[in-house]
């Protein structure tokens, strides 16, 4: 009687895990960034939040270093449906709102604080978040990735440095007018394919945030690191808009709140990171170049020209609104 009775709570048990696993939805995230990345770990403890929320009635499966794709890729695929998450600079959705250009501007935000109160608090930002549901896709928070500063063949300390060399940039207009003001032709390349062309000597350099920069181990075919921080990188974090349509309120509820805790995670995990970070890549033979900013910002502020041309009041508004943020 008791083997019988052992017998059937294991077959009770078997048939209750086989329901909740069927009511479980499984949900893939796919990003661009390595398994040591700081994207990589924001993207893990989104799974976890989402799961703990929702009482694993949702799994959240993270794909890292391109698997399912690049960014563009990425956005293409929730646009349609086939794929709920990801995570990528702004800048990148500016394939889809063309204005968010504008806040790859040159030296706009001048710390970290600054960046945060600009993306949680500018009228501006979330207007031009507001016309990427019609587009299939939705912002629920922004993560972090920092300044941007390059790492190149050979030193950058000045702008002259720069003269009748090439340097990888992602596609994105206000980049590429920020290498010519700098004195570089840019080149569009994959962020997957950079250290290979790097390695081959396609290009003498790239620009990227010190976590992606270490990530990728650039520093390894790139090793002077320039500190220029010439543009502030976050990270929206997208959601499928018919991902988020299907949802009930309640689990819009739990998604926006693992978002924005995630947000606060990201974003203090990577300010907090780049002291560690510039000693790591010096210890394994990156050389650190204190650059000459104020060589720099002098350089691109023909971007702002440019920028004033092609956006006008667009433009006005967005430093207006960081302006009125510098300060809390």
């Amino acid at each position: 009687m008791i083997t019988i009775r052992f017998l059937l709570l294991w077959i009770l048990l078997i048939v209750l895990s086989q329901a909740v696993f069927s009511q479980t939805r499984v949900l893939k995230f796919n990003h661009t960034d390595t398994p040591s990345g700081s994207r990589h770990i924001s993207a893990e403890f989104f799974a976890k939040k989402i799961s703990d929320y929702t009482q694993g009635r949702y799994r959240v499966l993270v794909f890292h270093s391109g698997q399912l794709g690049n960014d563009q890729d990425s956005l293409a695929q929730l646009s349609k449906g086939q794929l709920e998450f990801t995570v990528s600079a702004t800048g990148t959705l500016a394939s889809q709102s063309p204005n968010l250009n504008l806040t790859s501007l040159p030296y706009l935000v001048t710390d970290y604080e600054h960046g945060w109160r600009l993306y949680d608090q500018s009228p501006w930002i979330a207007k031009q978040f507001s016309v990427l549901p019609a587009k299939g896709l939705r912002v629920l928070s922004v993560w972090e990735a920092g300044f941007r500063n390059f790492t190149t063949k050979s030193p950058l300390l000045t702008p002259d440095d720069a003269k009748g060399k090439n340097i990888r940039i992602f596609n994105n207009e206000m980049l590429r007018w920020i290498i010519n003001s700098i004195g570089y032709e840019p080149v569009v390349i994959p962020i997957t394919e950079v250290y290979l062309a790097l390695q081959q000597g396609r290009v003498d350099g790239q620009e990227n945030p010190l976590d992606t920069i270490f990530s990728l181990r650039l520093y390894e075919v790139a090793p002077n690191l320039s500190l220029t921080q010439h543009v502030y990188s976050p990270l929206p974090f997208v959601i499928s808009e018919q991902l988020w349509q299907s949802l009930s309120n309640p689990d819009k509820k739990a998604f926006l709140l693992a978002a924005k805790e995630v947000s606060k995670f990201s974003r203090e995990l990577v300010r907090d990171n780049e002291r560690r970070l510039l000693a790591a890549m010096k210890e394994r033979g990156a050389i650190i170049h204190l650059s000459n900013q104020q060589r720099f910002r002098e350089a691109t502020q023909s971007v702002y020209t440019l920028a004033k041309e092609k956006y006008g009041f667009e433009l006005d508004e967005l430093v207006s609104d960081s302006k009125r943020l510098a300060s809390p």
